[in-house]
């Protein structure tokens, strides 16, 4: 079996079927990991849900902000925006069966047997491996509840608390879980998140740095797998961190990495995919 891991598909499906071609991809034989954000802003995010699902266990997709945005708009949480392209998912006909799939994933995703752990957007310093695996499950836990789902979507929005403390209870203690492995770009060494700043490495807030360049990093020697963060343009300079949002939604490129071989497959978004 060859692991393959992609970048956003932001509804972009055309690239994704390209990349797998060109890769010789086969669900029989291989798997295919996404760092989330599979819907909005692309012209195809009921197609991208669909065929992610279909795939079975062939795939494997953690959760990403613009993920849980669907989430919060199909609980009547939150309105949509002007940008979304989430309609055609909330008319479909298997719109329960899509949301539930989606209620299902995970924030983390971790592969023992590789030492490869995936997430959308990071994992703070301060946590290991099996803490943030642990404080994943407790949002999880509350997205597949049918009891805690809403309260948790309708809480989900906000900058604070911008530290984690392990005293925190309640919505905030699940907010500041979610804006680490879904939101998260520039923090300081302890964890205080900075999520205004989104632009490229060297736009670090005064006494903030990319979340995976902090010497302090528990997670230093493991390998992660993240997606997230475009203007990075799939460099992050650190050995074993594949940053994998390339910008396909903004016209830029998608990649699809072999996370075996370490080859990596491009597509050019400014041109169709067919070309």
């Amino acid at each position: 079996m060859t692991l393959y891991a992609v970048g956003d598909l932001q509804g972009c499906l055309d690239p994704l079927l390209k990349l797998l071609d060109r890769a010789a991809f086969s669900p029989s034989r291989d798997c295919l990991w996404l760092v989330g954000d599979l819907v909005n802003r692309g012209p195809k995010s009921l197609e991208c849900l669909r065929f992610v699902r279909d795939l079975g266990t062939s795939a494997v997709s953690v959760l990403g902000n613009h993920d849980l945005h669907l989430l919060a708009v199909a609980y009547d949480v939150e309105r949509m925006k002007k940008s979304d392209t989430l309609q055609p998912i909330l008319d479909a006909p298997d719109r329960s069966e899509l949301i539930d799939w989606l209620r299902g994933l995970e924030l983390v995703h971790h592969d023992p047997e590789r030492d490869l752990t995936m997430v959308h957007a990071g994992i703070p310093p301060q946590w290991s491996i099996a803490k943030a695996l642990r404080r994943a499950a407790e949002v999880q836990q509350a997205l597949r509840d049918d009891a805690c789902v809403k309260p948790f979507l309708d809480g989900m929005y906000g900058n604070q608390p911008a530290k984690w403390n392990k005293n925190l209870k309640g919505v905030e203690r699940l907010r500041v879980i979610t804006n680490y492995f879904t939101r998260m770009r520039f923090c300081t060494a302890d964890g205080t998140l900075d999520l205004v700043a989104k632009e490229g490495l060297g736009t670090a807030p005064s006494g903030f740095a990319p979340w995976f360049q902090h010497a302090e990093r528990k997670t230093r020697g493991h390998r992660l797998v993240f997606g997230h963060w475009a203007a990075l343009e799939g460099r992050c300079d650190e050995p074993d961190v594949y940053a994998l949002d390339t910008g396909c939604v903004w016209g830029n490129a998608m990649t699809l990495a072999n996370l075996d071989t370490g080859e990596l497959h491009c597509h050019d978004c400014k041109r169709p995919a067919d070309e």
